[in-house]
């Protein structure tokens, strides 16, 4: 441990750059970057294990600042510990356009920041996710190349989301021995004093949730150690909660809400810099205090050394393995077993769900791919993610592939994530549809951050039947493809669920859901071809070169597509059938190939068990659609269509309607 007086100068450049930092914006968050700035000194220069020349280290300890409006903390301690894309200029240009300093953490923006957080509980999930990662990995590798921990820095708003209780109950069950969450215990949030909202005992709740807390004076380098070293020896999850005073050091807005979520103003900067002894000018750090710093960063180079070292001496078959997949490769035979199963497909042309099809297709994917790990937020015999070969993942067994995440979509949603972010497993989860709703922030995240989260969303229509409208999504499809990065897959058969789930597989930067049907579908695909069909976002099914109408339609859809057709010959009039498996792919196709896939055609009818928004691309002002435009009811499947309209007379007639002068 470093002694008393370094300590103090180096948590002082914290406060010092975080505060200036966020003066010179004129907008931020200083009160928590000064008041954790001593739990930072002692986690960042005693106690983790990273190296700033090789921030990509596989074996690190990870650190989430899930209070993400502290994200000042985290850049000045990456600046000082000398992470060569944390310069003091990007320090200067916190939250201005165009720096990797935004206003809250955002992963890939700078090295050394392992997730984006901002909004609250979500990287104390992220956090759990990585330590369930870290266990995995362990038991498939060994410890001598994979064991290291997670920290978290979480604040009371962590702690009042209702995701951290999803979280913590989550990793206590699991008994994430590795994972450490330090509880920014400042009792202030933005509204004042924490008692105006909030009386939990959180030892206790933390406590009934199978963890081990400690409590310690959150400015006390010495007690901030002890309790970190002894965390490292639990064998339950650990919280400390660390009492501080937010915004420590300034003599007038320090321990009130002033000193939360705005700049201190250049009167309380000037006390505060005099009250913690510091002289030197604004972002000029001594060089004295920067190589204390810097030394620190260095201290696990040593580590990484021998990790090395290990890593080259491993059998060379683990080795292989361990290096694809930290690196994120997706192997040559994943593309081979899936040409397989597209070719006993064609032969079989069964008639099943899509989510029974989105199974079958697991069942190759997760045999070619050991990094495979699925789970359901507890409905796995609904949601079809568990394959034959795989066992849980639980607090006796770290090596099982499937995870029971429990009535908790939220979490689930937000650990895979964590998952994602710490390399080396490809995380897929199922729950309903409509339940997307509870997942929808962690599902954003995901795609702000480019992680290759997979997402099964099953029962995805009025064709789930009795569970009623409740439970029946019509306006879930669409409200998550508006958002930005997120690709979209409603499968039409079960070719192009294997399809589906090959693209959404080899996409490691691009989270994927796939919606899929509780009702069987029948065959649309009914002779192989080599191409995956389902890259181009939407395909002919049909497209005589005569055709008057076109007709759109994706998943349980497409086959009354197929049938409106059929209804439509009969009046002698010639349609095209395009299957619109992914909207946001056939965005990214060409604008010729646009063009053909629209094409020209008199008439255009969308169908969809959902509602409109998204549609007007393909059909535009003139076209038709024939969906929903209300909420469902409780029935059979089979008469809740016809009930709403979704036929293929409703979608023949409305072509027909077109057609007349």
């Amino acid at each position: 441990m470093i002694d008393q007086a370094s300590h103090t100068a180096m948590a002082n450049a914290i406060r010092a750059l975080s505060m200036e930092a966020v003066e010179k914006a004129k907008s931020g968050h200083p009160g928590l970057p000064m008041g954790a700035a001593d739990i930072a000194t002692v986690l960042f220069t005693s106690v983790m294990k990273f190296d700033p020349k090789a921030p990509h280290w596989p074996d690190r300890d990870r650190f989430v600042l899930s209070a993400g409006h502290g994200s000042m903390l985290l850049y000045s301690a990456l600046y000082l510990l000398g992470y060569e894309d944390m310069t003091i200029e990007q320090i200067k240009n916190f939250r201005q356009l165009g720096s990797i300093t935004a206003g809250h953490p955002e992963f890939g923006h700078a090295t050394g920041i392992e997730t984006t957080t901002g909004p609250l509980g979500q990287g104390l999930a992220n956090g759990v996710g990585m330590a369930m990662a870290e266990a995995k990995l362990a038991a498939e590798f060994g410890p001598e190349l994979v064991d290291h921990y997670t920290y978290v820095l979480a604040g009371d708003g962590c702690l009042m989301e209702g995701i951290s209780q999803e979280a913590i109950s989550l990793a206590g069950h699991l008994g994430l021995n590795k994972l450490i969450v330090i509880w920014d215990d400042n009792s202030i949030t933005i509204d004042g004093d924490i008692a105006n909202t909030d009386n939990t005992d959180q030892h206790a709740r933390f406590k009934a949730s199978g963890w081990n807390t400690l409590a310690i004076d959150g400015h006390d380098p010495e007690a901030i150690e002890k309790a970190l070293l002894t965390a490292r020896q639990s064998d339950r999850p650990t919280m400390i909660a660390a009492k501080t005073t937010i915004g420590f050091g300034a003599p007038n807005k320090g321990g009130t809400a002033k000193a939360h979520g705005s700049p201190l103003g250049a009167e309380e900067l000037a006390a505060a810099r005099l009250q913690l002894g510091i002289t030197y000018p604004p972002f000029e750090v001594p060089t004295d205090i920067i190589d204390d710093w810097r030394l620190a960063g260095l201290r696990s180079t040593r580590d990484r050394v021998a990790w090395n070292e290990r890593l080259g001496a491993a059998d060379s078959e683990l080795r292989a393995e361990f290096e694809r997949r930290t690196a994120g490769d997706i192997p040559a035979r994943l593309d081979r077993a899936v040409a397989e199963l597209k070719k006993q497909l064609a032969s079989e042309q069964p008639k099943i769900a899509t989510r029974v099809s989105s199974q079958n297709a697991l069942e190759v994917i997760n045999s070619a791919l050991p990094e495979m790990w699925g789970g359901s937020a507890d409905l796995t015999g609904s949601n079809n993610t568990r394959t034959s070969d795989m066992t849980p993942f639980t607090a006796e067994n770290r090596t099982g592939r499937y995870i029971h995440y429990g009535i908790r979509e939220h979490a689930m949603a937000a650990a895979m994530n964590g998952i994602a972010l710490h390399g080396g497993l490809i995380p897929y989860g199922g729950t309903f549809l409509v339940f997307a709703d509870y997942c929808r922030p962690a599902i954003r995240l995901a795609a702000l951050s480019k992680l290759g989260t997979i997402f099964v969303l099953t029962h995805d229509s009025i064709g789930l039947g009795e569970d009623g409208p409740t439970h029946q999504p019509v306006e879930q499809i669409a409200s998550l493809r508006i958002i930005p990065g997120l690709t979209v897959f409603r499968p039409a058969d079960a070719t192009e669920a294997a399809e589906c789930w090959q693209l959404a597989v080899k996409d490691r930067h691009r989270p994927s859901v796939l919606a899929l049907t509780r009702q069987g579908l029948p065959a649309i695909r009914t002779s192989y071809d080599e191409e995956n069909l389902c890259a181009r976002g939407a395909y002919a099914i049909a497209s005589p070169d005569d055709a008057t109408v076109t007709l759109f339609a994706s998943g349980s859809e497409v086959h009354l597509a197929i049938k409106a057709a059929d209804l439509l010959e009969a009046h002698n009039v010639i349609a095209r059938v395009i299957s619109v498996p992914s909207m946001e792919l056939f965005a990214l196709q060409s604008p010729e190939y646009q063009a053909e896939i629209i094409g020209n055609t008199p008439a255009r009818v969308a169908i969809e068990a959902a509602v409109e928004m998204g549609w007007h691309r393909f059909i535009g002002d003139s076209g038709a659609f024939v969906g929903m435009s209300s909420f469902g009811a409780s029935g059979p499947a089979d008469l809740l269509f016809p009930h709403f309209g979704l036929t293929a007379k409703a979608a023949a007639d409305a072509a027909l309607a077109q057609l007349q002068p």
